[in-house]
């Protein structure tokens, strides 16, 4: 491995010092360093935009922040192919594989072959209005229909291959993916499910009726949310970022993504090593 992307958290106050680790490895190991074009002004110049650089194959992208930058390096690592190995700078980091210390032995082990792919599953989010398709995206961790700033709940209709499944009063609906199971979907109260599982979790947010609980679905499922009311402002979030308002008798259709997006694995630990370490998982 010699040519790495760089995705880099913009609002992380000590860039000098990451800055000048790896304009060291980038000097010492002979690596190759390449930014995206949104992160042009961003990132120093040593490291080069890859808009310009139309031969060169990306082998990895660094990801320096915390899960919320993983997020935003998605499109990055779709467009280039290359897998994300998050470098961790936030307080969880439970997407990230390495740390600032751990850094030249990750190059090291990456250039050595000692490490393994975990291919994780996306959600295809498409939004339909009056029957025509208004918007279309990915999500890696989750797709959130919520109430906004009103008190007031709303009613969401849900469904499965257009059949109907439930319809609840809530302050909103989260359909997660396996990775985004240990995210907002687990505050909800929804289940934890395996990273490298094929699934879709279904969790409302607050149901006025307590028999309405999360729901796992197979990634084969084409899963329907029709908004029943909006007399107040609706907003469609994907990965933790508003998208789009939402209107009375807007469609919502999730399902699991063609493509998928990889990941690096350089340890041993199981994710179930890294829930008892990082969510505490089991301690009294």
């Amino acid at each position: 491995m010699k040519n790495f992307g760089i995705f880099f958290n913009p609002n992380y106050q000590d860039k000098k010092a990451i800055f000048n680790l790896l304009k060291q490895l980038y000097e010492n190991k002979n690596l190759r360093f390449f930014k995206s074009e949104e992160q042009r002004e961003v990132l120093p110049d040593f490291i080069r935009c890859l808009k310009k650089e139309k031969k060169v194959k990306l082998d990895c992208i660094f990801v320096f922040g915390g899960d919320g930058t993983i997020l935003k390096a998605l499109n990055f690592s779709l467009k280039t192919k290359a897998p994300i190995l998050g470098i961790n700078l936030g307080k969880l980091g439970f997407l990230s594989e390495s740390s600032l210390k751990e850094l030249e032995k990750s190059i090291d082990d990456l250039k050595k072959n000692k490490f393994k792919v975990q291919a994780r599953m996306l959600l295809k989010v498409i939004l339909r209005r009056n029957k025509k398709v208004i918007f279309s995206s990915l999500a890696l961790n989750d797709a959130v229909i919520y109430k906004g700033e009103a008190p007031k709940l709303i009613d969401v209709k849900i469904s499965s291959n257009r059949r109907f499944v439930v319809e609840t009063r809530c302050d909103g609906v989260i359909a997660a993916t396996p990775t985004g199971s240990t995210a907002y979907s687990l505050s909800a109260g929804g289940p934890i499910l395996s990273p490298i599982m094929d699934a879709i979790v279904v969790a409302p947010l607050n149901p006025h009726i307590l028999s309405v609980r999360p729901m796992v679905f197979s990634s084969d499922d084409n899963i329907g949310f029709t908004i029943m009311n909006a007399d107040h402002k609706i907003l469609l979030q994907l990965d933790g970022q508003n998208r789009f308002e939402l209107h009375k008798g807007d469609k919502i259709l999730v399902t699991a993504a063609s493509q998928k997006v990889d990941f690096i694995k350089l340890s041993n630990r199981t994710f179930y090593q890294i829930l008892r370490k990082k969510l505490h998982m089991g301690k009294k």
